[in-house]
């Protein structure tokens, strides 16, 4: 939705755009985020250029930067950017100069796949060493969305995003997606693998779980997906998933239930081994959640599968108990 500009800031806006660089800039963020160090691949320009032309489009309120670890990535500013997507989208993307940036932009995607799909073939093993002891990802996924039903998501954020699996399986359904990770490397493979989903405007994060960048309830739904058992203090971060949380909205938590494979914790990090279901409930009603329904997918009967996968829905307590006074 486009939010309502004083006349001096819609000709700043307009002035900003209107330069061939600052427009092919554009034009290439209207198709996802990128940075600096991209945008000099595809453009041929210097670093110190590129960065110029941004600065003068971050101050005119068109586009928006964030910080990656050394990296800076930017986008389209949502809202402000409504007045010039009709005039990127207008242009023909099939004659020079915005097809020969598409096309370069293709070959940056495809060199930062390989970099991320390379990290991660190299942790691969380890990640597939865990999925093998709990039921499929299958399986979990399609719990997840039998309990977050059929209806609209509105706006996610997926705390501890990593490879982004989760945000490829519900972002299509979401008006805004966000992925927070604390890994730059995780982030890249997270980016990588949702533009091959054709999923590349969602928003991905550098952060810290137990301080999230973002307001209170700036989100419908936050997940907390397979995150918790890596934390110290797990019950602060469902503190601070809880304040994102609109009104109205929910918190899913998945993660393991309790259970005694001790190896996890030095070959896979784990700092805790799973949650009962009555303490992470605890834990969401002390951060003034409610209504928390609770499922359990248990392992089969194989020896390998020792791991049971909890879901935990709890809902924003203002809305439940308006719920409850209409009932």
């Amino acid at each position: 939705m486009i939010r309502s500009l004083p006349f001096a800031d819609a000709l700043s806006v307009l002035r900003a755009a209107a330069e061939e660089t600052r427009l092919r800039i554009l034009a290439l963020l209207g198709e996802g985020e990128l940075s600096v160090s991209d945008l000099t691949d595809i453009l041929g320009q210097s670093q110190p250029r590129i960065s110029r032309h941004l600065k003068l489009m971050v101050e005119a309120g068109l586009v928006e930067r964030h910080r990656e670890g050394a990296w800076a990535f930017f986008r389209l500013v949502e809202g402000v950017s409504g007045l010039v997507e009709p005039l990127i989208a207008a242009m023909d993307r099939n004659a020079p100069p915005l097809s020969e940036d598409r096309a370069r932009l293709q070959a940056v995607r495809a060199q930062r796949a390989e970099a991320a799909q390379s990290f991660f073939a190299r942790i691969a093993p380890q990640w597939d060493r865990v999925r093998s002891l709990h039921v499929p990802e299958a399986t979990v996924e399609a719990a997840i969305l039998d309990v977050l039903g059929p209806g609209p998501i509105g706006s996610l954020i997926d705390l501890g995003t990593g490879t982004g699996r989760i945000l490829g399986l519900l972002a299509p359904r979401a008006t805004r997606a966000t992925g927070l990770d604390a890994s730059h490397a995780m982030l890249s493979v997270a980016r990588a693998n949702l533009e091959r989903l054709g999923l590349s405007r969602v928003d991905l994060r550098q952060g810290d779980i137990h301080a999230p960048p973002f307001g209170r309830g700036s989100f419908d739904l936050v997940l907390v997906h397979q995150v918790l058992h890596y934390l110290d203090d797990p019950a602060r971060a469902l503190r601070e998933a809880a304040r994102l949380v609109a009104p109205g909205g929910r918190l899913l938590v998945v993660d393991f239930a309790p259970h005694d494979l001790e190896f996890l914790r030095e070959a896979q990090a784990h700092r805790r081994l799973g949650f009962a279901p009555e303490q992470v409930s605890a834990w969401l009603g002390d951060a003034a959640l409610s209504d928390v329904q609770v499922r359990e997918l248990a392992p089969s009967g194989d020896a390998e599968h020792r791991l049971t996968v909890t879901l935990w829905l709890a809902h924003e307590r203002s809305a439940a108990t308006l719920a409850r006074e209409v009932a």
